[in-house]
C-alpha cells in the first residue's frame, strides 16, 4: 500500500514514516503544500493523510484543487485544529476522515486500512506484472496465484518496484525508501535482497540499469 504523507513538523513526519513503514507501507513525505499538490497529481497513492497547516499552501487548498481536478483518492486529514467549523471546512473540500492531534498512530493504521478497503470497493487495487499480482489494500503479493512469502525487506523492495513497474526506480531512493533514510546502510545489501527477489518471482525480472537503479518487468527481454 502506498502512502502520501504531508506534514511539516519534522518531529512528527519521522516519528510517522517509522510508524507506517515498520505496517509495510511505502510512504512518500512531502513537506509544503505545493509539494504534496504536485505528488498527489502525478504519483499513485492508495490514501493520503494530510495536515491543514501546511507552509507554502493550505492542506484544505491542496484537497480542493485535488477534487476538482477528479482525484478521488482517499484522504485523511491529521490536524491540531478541533474545531467544528476546520472539520466542516475539511469535509467541504473532499475529506474522507479526520484526526486530531494527538492521536494513536495505532488508530491512524486502523483509518488508513478503512479507507483503503471502501476506496478498493470502487475501484480496482490489483496490480499485475506478469506472473506477480500485488494487492495494495491488503499489502499481500501473489505468484502465480499463490501467496509469496517475503521478509519485510523483500516486501519494501518489490512492493516500491511493482507500483512503478517497467520504470526505472533510482538506487538511492530505493535505499532511502527500504532504509528509513538511514545513510549508513551500505547498498550492497539491497544488490543482496534483489537477488533472493529475483529468485522468488521469476518469471517476473528485476533488471539492473547500471549507474540508475533497478526496474521490474513482466518477462525477461527477448
Amino acid at each position: 500500500m502506498k502512502l502520501l504523507l504531508a506534514e511539516d513538523d519534522a518531529a512528527l513526519a519521522a516519528e510517522l514514516l517509522r510508524a507506517l513503514r515498520a505496517e509495510h507501507f511505502a510512504v512518500d513525505h512531502a513537506v509544503n503544500g505545493e509539494d504534496a499538490r504536485h505528488l498527489g497529481e502525478t504519483e499513485h497513492y492508495d490514501a493520503v493523510i494530510l495536515d491543514l497547516g501546511l507552509p507554502v499552501v493550505d492542506g484544505v487548498t491542496v484537497l480542493r484543487d485535488w477534487r476538482t481536478a477528479g482525484l478521488t483518492l482517499p484522504v485523511l486529514i491529521l490536524t491540531a485544529r478541533d474545531g467544528w467549523s476546520d472539520k466542516v471546512a475539511g469535509f467541504k473540500a473532499g475529506a474522507d476522515d479526520y484526526l486530531v492531534k494527538p492521536f494513536r498512530v495505532e488508530e491512524l493504521v486502523i483509518r488508513l486500512r478503512a479507507l483503503v478497503r471502501r476506496a478498493s470497493a470502487n475501484g480496482a487495487t490489483r496490480i499485475t506484472c506478469g506472473p506477480l499480482v500485488y494487492d495494495s489494500g491488503l499489502g499481500s503479493f501473489e505468484r502465480d496465484g499463490l501467496p509469496l512469502r517475503l521478509t519485510g525487506l523483500e516486501w519494501r523492495v518489490l512492493s516500491c518496484l511493482i507500483l512503478r513497474k517497467d520504470v526505472v526506480v533510482p538506487r538511492d531512493q530505493l535505499i532511502e525508501r527500504v532504509y528509513d533514510g538511514d545513510a549508513e546502510v551500505d547498498s550492497n545489501s539491497v544488490e543482496v535482497i534483489i537477488t533472493r527477489l529475483r529468485r522468488k518471482i521469476a518469471p517476473a525480472r528485476i533488471e539492473s540499469v547500471r549507474g540508475h537503479g533497478w526496474r521490474l518487468h513482466a518477462e525477461p527481454d527477448a
